[in-house]
């Protein structure tokens, strides 16, 4: 038996590597006597303070409006939400659903004349995650909708995933899709999310959402993640229904599929 014992312990440092091969949790972590490695405790505090960090980062709105523009045929507006700083967001996500006065005088001044797509880049919990990777994914999403009639894109500064809703009422858009930053994780502090809402307006829930998440170099690539917003996207306008009836109707589709 104690032999046996012996073995398993021997053989535990070799299965935790083919674990950690296949995902960056912290799997099979080495001890010091009682105590984990320093090397361990080190990496799991820089983990953390990258996480911190990402959440309390401001977004560099004038940059990421210029990367932007460069790509996009129709034109981006620079927007707030009713949180007058980062602390206010972080404390009253209320606020962070709604625009301020100012913003919401920017949208009454631009035509509505029914949209098919409003899309909002908000920096939400990673302004990291949508300065990395929202260009990169709009270049992909933006060639797979040439023939759909887009709103001007809206970059929201402290904003969250509701914050969608009153843009795409103001647009009279047919549907809305919020780039996002999503909460950091400790291997994930660049993570963005992506909420599509079919007829957005002030009141709609979650379950009448569709997300697509962790769109990241690490996680889910540009033009995997861009095809997903392609097909939920053509399915939404179809049906005319996102989130769980959007769901419900693809279990219940032909075949299941979208």
């Amino acid at each position: 038996m104690m032999e046996r014992a012996r073995e398993n312990e021997i053989g535990r440092p070799a299965m935790a590597a083919r674990l950690r091969a296949f995902t960056p949790a912290r799997v099979g972590l080495g001890r010091t006597g009682v105590s984990q490695q320093a090397g361990d405790v080190l990496a799991f505090q820089l983990a953390h303070a990258r996480a911190r960090d990402a959440v309390h980062a401001r977004m560099d709105a004038a940059a990421l409006q210029a990367a932007i523009s460069a790509i996009a045929a129709v034109p981006v507006l620079r927007l707030h939400s009713a949180c007058p700083d980062r602390a206010t967001y972080l404390q009253r996500p209320d606020l962070g659903r709604r625009l301020d006065e100012n913003s919401r005088e920017t949208l009454a001044r631009i035509e509505s004349s029914g949209f098919d797509l409003t899309v909002v880049i908000a920096d939400g919990l990673s302004a990291l995650a949508v300065e990395r990777h929202v260009p990169s994914l709009l270049s992909e999403m933006l060639a797979g909708l040439t023939e759909w009639k887009l709103a001007p894109l809206c970059i929201v500064e402290q904003g969250r995933v509701a914050i969608g809703d009153e843009i795409g009422a103001a647009s009279k858009a047919d549907l809305s899709v919020v780039l996002i930053g999503e909460r950091p994780g400790l291997s994930s502090p660049d993570s963005l999310g992506a909420y599509i809402t079919w007829q957005p307006r002030p009141g709609r829930t979650d379950a009448e959402r569709n997300c697509i998440s962790n769109i990241r170099t690490e996680g889910l690539g540009y033009r995997e993640a861009a095809e997903q917003l392609a097909r939920c996207l053509v399915a939404a306008r179809r049906l005319m229904v996102t989130g769980t009836a959007l769901a419900q109707a693809r279990r219940l589709g032909p075949g299941g599929q979208l």
